[in-house]
């Protein structure tokens, strides 16, 4: 990162009175799952206290709750902290018996585990005096309001879906505005899609109803277009979907990244936090990328935090635990801390978060737009942001893709839960990504036997990615349950 993490101190996190935990009292595990690399874990060599200016080391934020919580309560908290990579991983480690008190799925899942009576209630106390409940977002809370998530869910981080591209390598600046240049052969194997079955329905149905998009609908009749799984949308969405993947360079999950900062391909499909951490690293190189979300519409999502009724048990402590670590994460220090590290916007609107971005984002130079954000923070929330990171449409820079404006949260549509259509869109996906077997001669079969031989090597490789290549960037992936 070109920038150097500002934060505040460390005390403002312990300014409660301190209650010591006495020795001997019970200790309470909290069983905690997020998706990999969505939390500050620590091992920076320095951070820069902007009070001071001091330069500090900064710990894993699970360690600084459990030094939090346990100079702060009469009991102590053991955290155990694991990851998962999709939503679907998450689904069906819960289905296999593994038990967690508090999980971060995205909003679809939320809306599965809701619907089969999986998740436990925040407290009043949570829901009318925490933290969170003071700090977050009224757009967000708005949202989580009108689709019955408030008492169950609280949003971590949101984004937007649309393209990171490079405009010097486009044959017309306006191809990026529409996800059909998917299809356009003017970027045949030079633009690419995310391998996931949700992100590629929902840019087949823009496609699909493009003209019906842009016509300035509701967002009612937005949102009837772009969750649209009657059979017949299916299996048009299956053709379209066929003719991108005879187009696109790839179907990637988290190659993009690479493939657009070394100019491999021209733009790429991608989520809005991982596109602020490309257009990061190149800078860096010295390369200007830019951030388009497609005029048709974009999925704009959520991941929030859940209680699992399976792990809180009853258990009136563990659910104190847990609540207090959505509480500890929604303190504006930690919100800012948890943004820079992984390059998602966090729920939480507070002046202090605003000033963060105003440091980040202001004015530079003369050349300025005026960029609201009201609708995120409140009335009168403005920054003079430097001209290059907005153009006043459609596209922008780290800012946009971080906090979209109005006119684009406007055309925006929340995907959901695909309920009991899930089936048929799975077997569609299949038919897109797997060839038709009658279409292999022997020649096919020999390298296929090559490929599955080699798996065993790459099941290695991404077991121990970590070690091997150091810190991955997070995989907001998808796959059929």
């Amino acid at each position: 990162m070109k920038k150097v993490l500002a934060l505040l101190p460390l005390a403002a996190c312990l300014a409660l009175p301190l209650v010591g935990c006495a020795e001997g009292e019970k200790t309470v595990t909290l069983r905690v799952s997020s998706w990999e690399e969505y939390i500050d874990l620590g091992g920076w060599d320095e951070a820069i206290d902007l009070e001071s200016g001091d330069i500090t080391g900064v710990n894993s934020m699970v360690d600084d709750f459990t030094e939090w919580f346990n100079d702060n309560h009469d009991y102590s908290v053991k955290v155990e902290y694991s990851t998962f990579g999709t939503n679907e991983d998450l689904y069906n480690r819960l289905s296999l018996g593994d038990t967690y008190d508090l999980v971060c799925p995205s909003d679809y899942m939320i809306m599965k585990l809701l619907a089969e009576g999986r998740l436990e209630k925040f407290s009043n106390g949570f829901l009318e005096g925490g933290e969170y409940s003071q700090n977050v977002s009224p757009y967000i809370a708005d949202i989580f309001d009108s689709y019955g998530w408030t008492e169950y869910a609280a949003c971590y981080m949101w984004g937007t879906s649309g393209f990171v591209y490079n405009p010097d390598l486009l044959v017309n600046q306006d191809d990026v505005s529409s996800c059909e240049i998917l299809l356009n052969h003017d970027y045949n194997r030079s633009v690419t899609i995310k391998d996931n079955v949700r992100d590629a329905y929902f840019a087949a149905l823009s496609i699909i109803n493009r003209d019906r998009l842009t016509a300035g609908l509701s967002s009612e009749q937005l949102s009837a277009y772009l969750n649209d799984t009657d059979s017949a949308t299916i299996a048009l969405a299956e053709d379209v979907l066929k003719n991108i993947k005879d187009n696109v360079y790839s179907f990637e999950t988290d190659s993009g990244k690479a493939d657009m900062v070394t100019g491999k391909v021209t733009a790429n499909y991608q989520w809005s936090g991982d596109a602020v951490y490309i257009l990061d690293e190149a800078d860096a190189d010295e390369v200007e990328l830019w951030y388009s979300v497609p005029e048709e519409c974009s999925n704009l999502w959520f991941d929030g935090w859940v209680k699992l009724k399976d792990g809180i048990d009853g258990d009136v402590k563990r659910d104190e635990a847990a609540e207090a670590f959505v509480n500890f994460l929604a303190k504006s220090e930690n919100a800012i801390r948890n943004m820079y590290y992984i390059g998602y916007t966090s729920a939480i609107a507070t002046d202090t978060v605003f000033e963060y971005m105003d440091w980040n984002y202001g004015a530079e130079t003369d050349d300025t737009l005026d960029y609201d954000l009201s609708y995120f923070f409140g009335d009168g929330y403005v920054l003079s942001a430097d001209a290059c990171n907005f153009d006043g449409a459609n596209r922008g820079r780290q800012l946009f893709a971080q906090y979209p404006p109005s006119n684009v949260i406007e055309r925006s549509v929340i995907m959901l839960d695909f309920g009991d259509r899930l089936s048929e869109i799975n077997r569609m996906w299949i038919n897109v990504r797997c060839p038709d077997l009658k279409d292999f001669n022997p020649a096919v079969w020999a390298i296929a036997g090559i490929a599955v031989g080699a798996s065993g090597t790459g099941i290695c490789l991404y077991v121990f990615r970590h070690k091997l290549f150091g810190r991955c960037r997070r995989k907001k992936g998808y796959e059929k349950v």
